[in-house]
């Protein structure tokens, strides 16, 4: 009769071993909820830079990786033509995107979706333009390097079949950090 309550022991044991074990697994996630491979993939941005168009200097840019590793947050200056911007960008994990928030001294609010494949990190959105034509916009990164890396912002009014390229902007790696 000893058999039954020492099998309902080991029973017991067995299944609150499991249990903590998957507490401790939940934990671990909610600790580090950005931790996902995939979450690192726009880390190559990290940094500050200085940015080349029409072969000048022109512009810097300082990416920092905020809010517990989970937030890409950009700071775009072009002081020439009196032009700041703002981005935060996330890893959505439900989606298995990348979503990013756009935002300017102009008063321009712009939300793309993408991702990282092939070596190019591609970010894209569509809308109706103000003639009620459909506009598609993305940004592509790519040639991307430790200390450089190119960025191309391009439009098309046909759902994609031809795209134009409306800025294409060289990224140099700073000595120094750049302050906005």
């Amino acid at each position: 009769m000893r058999y039954r309550p020492l099998m309902f022991s080991v029973k017991l044991i067995f299944c609150l071993s499991i249990a903590v074990q998957t507490v401790n697994a939940q934990s671990d996630t909610a600790d580090k909820p950005c931790s996902a491979p995939e979450g690192s993939q726009f880390d190559f941005w990290i940094g500050s830079w200085e940015l080349t168009w029409n072969d000048t200097i022109t512009g810097t840019n300082v990416i920092t990786k905020e809010l517990d590793g989970c937030v890409i947050h950009e700071n775009f200056s072009d002081p020439k033509n009196k032009f700041d911007g703002r981005s935060y960008s996330v890893y959505n994990p439900t989606k298995e995107i990348w979503q990013q928030t756009w935002v300017d001294n102009q008063g321009n609010y712009m939300d793309f979706e993408g991702g990282f494949e092939n070596g190019k990190m591609t970010l894209s959105r569509s809308f109706v333009g103000p003639k009620g034509k459909k506009v598609m916009q993305q940004m592509t990164f790519f040639n991307i390097a430790d200390d450089s890396l190119d960025w191309s912002w391009e439009s098309s009014l046909d759902d994609g079949k031809t795209w134009k390229q409306n800025w294409l902007i060289h990224y140099k790696r700073a000595l120094e950090k750049l302050s906005n």
